[in-house]
């Protein structure tokens, strides 16, 4: 599946906004191995990070494929979408 450059940074601001949510997450229930977590903290914690780490996942197979399709190294577009959707690792 071809993707725009467009695409890829609305999927780097999706996966940015879900690492923000595990953030937040941690910081309210503290650190998951060594906070005393309920059921459903447990539960919310481990669906946001999954959700973070399939879009992330989803992020570096796409970034690899339009990489491959337009003949560009993988790492300048990586930072491209990166500066393009206010990644703060690129900021």
């Amino acid at each position: 599946m071809a993707h725009t450059f467009e695409e890829l940074v609305a999927k780097q601001r999706a996966a940015d906004a879900a690492h923000e949510q595990v953030l937040g997450l941690r910081d309210a229930y503290g650190p998951p191995a060594a906070a005393d977590l309920t059921g459903a903290q447990t539960e919310t914690y481990e669906t946001a990070l999954r959700a973070w780490r399939d879009l992330a996942r989803d992020l570096q197979a796409a970034v690899s494929e339009y990489a491959r399709d337009e003949g560009r190294p993988r790492g300048e577009v990586e930072a491209e979408v990166g500066r393009a959707a206010g990644s703060p690792e690129e900021a």
